[in-house]
């Protein structure tokens, strides 16, 4: 067996899927690679997609919503759309890949190259095994017109939504959606505090803005600020968006609130803090259930961040609010109630399945011994 991870740049959370994938098969010393899968459609299409997707969900995310629900309304398995024919082009250069490496088994975190790979499959008679692996909590639109062997969904209360989109029950295998091994354990509080040098004491908020810098994060802050006892500090990680690290470091400059850039150690300021705020992105927002991390969602990219928040407050593993003020009040009081922390946390024991890497990689070897 020899896998192919495709991913694409448009957020980090399909890459982070894929890497836990890509970790999990060579922990049992199985080949994989990793590629962005836009790539085949050459530099200037993957810098193009990923710029635009950046700049429209971080500036004009109600278009970002408009498009989302206009795809949800024209999706169907009855016909090819025009997301399809656009990822085709790309389909001779990716089968001609993976035929020169020899890949067996592709696997796909992000929908645009389950559309080439079908492409390649179809049209080309392409013979690997592939399987699609879902990061929102919902049946996003067009999932439906791919054609993978196999889908890992998020959770076994999804399967209805992607059977009612035109998915075949027998395809969907409920494995949740894979993290890195690091955010399936805690370490101890202070140790973690002590590690990364913060406060040892008082309340620890932190807040998420994902890896584009999105959300009204200047406004949570001062609502926090308000509620915070002297002890208390406010770590912000601001992802890429310099711009808006530079506005909160100029606004709360002397306050007990940190503003760090980019950092590959979120996992351990999970760890550090007593709450975590975060946009309902999929993967950090499992990540954060994963280690058992009391979860307050902010606003979400419109589209299927909306239904990841719906997913999550509807079965307890998050609360959120109409706005800043809300989201603070409601986050403090949280932490002050033993017992909602309690049924939180057990919560996110029940539905969240925190091996799912391990699950799919499970899986796929299984597959592989059947039809050996």
């Amino acid at each position: 067996m020899k896998a192919l991870i495709l991913s694409t740049n448009t957020g980090g959370g399909h890459n982070a899927a894929g890497r836990a994938v890509l970790e999990a098969l060579r922990a049992r010393k199985i080949e994989a690679r990793m590629r962005d899968a836009l790539l085949f459609s050459g530099k200037k299409s993957s810098r193009l997609v990923c710029n635009t997707y950046s700049k429209i969900t971080t500036k004009a995310p109600a278009l970002f919503g408009m498009v989302y629900r206009a795809g949800n309304f024209i999706s169907t398995n009855k016909f090819k759309s025009v997301l399809y024919y656009a990822n085709m082009p790309a389909a001779r250069r990716l089968a001609a890949y993976i035929e020169k490496n020899g890949f067996d088994t592709i696997l796909m975190p992000h929908l645009f190259p389950a559309e080439t790979l079908t492409a390649a499959r179809k049209n080309l008679g392409l013979c690997v095994k592939s399987y699609a692996i879902a990061t929102d909590y919902t049946c996003i639109p067009f999932w439906e017109e791919t054609e993978p062997d196999y889908f890992f969904i998020p959770h076994e209360d999804l399967k209805e939504e992607f059977i009612s989109k035109g998915i075949p029950k027998e395809k969907l295998i409920a494995t949740g959606i894979p993290v890195a091994q690091r955010f399936t354990v805690r370490q101890p509080k202070a140790a973690a505090r002590k590690k990364l040098g913060l406060p040892d004491a008082g309340k620890l908020f932190l807040i998420m803005t994902g890896s584009m810098g999105y959300g009204n994060i200047e406004a949570l802050i001062s609502q926090l600020l308000e509620l915070c006892g002297s002890s208390d500090s406010i770590v912000v990680l601001g992802g890429n968006n310099e711009a808006l690290k530079s506005g909160l470091q100029e606004k709360f400059y002397g306050l007990p609130v940190l503003i760090l850039d980019y950092t590959n150690r979120v996992d351990e300021y999970m760890d550090a803090c007593d709450l975590l705020f975060t946009k309902p992105g999929g993967l950090t927002s499992t990540e954060a259930a994963a280690k058992r991390i009391p979860l307050v969602h902010t606003a979400p990219i419109p589209g299927c961040e909306n239904k990841n928040a719906e997913f999550f407050v509807s079965h307890g593993l998050s609360i959120t609010g109409e706005d800043a003020k809300e989201l603070a009040r409601r986050a403090y009081a949280l932490c002050e109630d033993d017992a909602a922390l309690a049924r939180m946390q057990a919560a996110q024991e029940r539905e969240i399945h925190r091996f799912a890497a391990d699950a799919i990689c499970d899986f796929i070897l299984k597959e592989e011994q059947v039809h050996a």
